[in-house]
């Protein structure tokens, strides 16, 4: 069964939010789009460029109303020293959830349970707790935040849009399509 469209599973973590410790569940994400970020572990080589440019365009997620939650199977506490050990993380704003029992990790399917370790996945989240996008890579292919910025985009106004999808490569302002028999065969 596909993981689109399903809700998100129960949670309930500890989290570390710009030098605060936090609990959060999924009752946070009630009624805001969300974003999952998983990746490896702390303290790693390509997770930090990835976690750093999602800080860079942290500001343009949440001018659209989205939550970001960073999420490894590392601890709050891990994710508190590697802030405090880095630049590039210390400037962090969104959630980072710790998750070292893998409860979130396998809600998700991206454990890697030979390593406890999560895969590189990407999930957008609706308002109703639904996942509206899905991206799992290897370890070694890190992610483009402005791509993720660009999904988002294209869900929410899908979303607000019923009849109207966005076609390859849209950006935000372009023409989008509504389905029909008039369009079948001509695009």
């Amino acid at each position: 069964m596909s993981i689109i469209n399903s809700k998100i599973k129960p949670f309930v973590v500890q989290a570390y939010q710009d030098g605060k410790f936090i609990t959060v569940s999924d009752a946070d994400l009630k009624g805001k789009w969300s974003i999952f970020f998983f990746y490896p572990a702390d303290f790693t080589f390509v997770c930090p460029t990835e976690l750093g440019d999602m800080a860079d365009l942290y500001p343009e997620f949440q001018k659209l109303g989205v939550e970001v939650y960073s999420v490894s199977t590392d601890t709050h506490f891990t994710h508190k020293a590697w802030a405090d050990a880095s630049d590039t993380i210390r400037k962090i704003k969104y959630v980072m959830l710790g998750d070292p029992t893998g409860t979130v990790t396998r809600n998700f399917d991206v454990m890697i349970e030979s390593e406890g370790l999560a895969l590189r996945g990407t999930f957008v989240v609706n308002p109703e707790g639904e996942i509206k996008v899905a991206e799992i890579h290897d370890l070694g292919i890190g992610r483009d935040a402005s791509e993720l910025l660009r999904k988002v985009k294209a869900a929410q106004y899908v979303a607000s849009h019923p009849g109207e999808v966005c076609p390859a490569k849209w950006q935000e302002g372009a023409e989008t399509l509504k389905p029909s028999l008039d369009l079948v065969g001509k695009i």
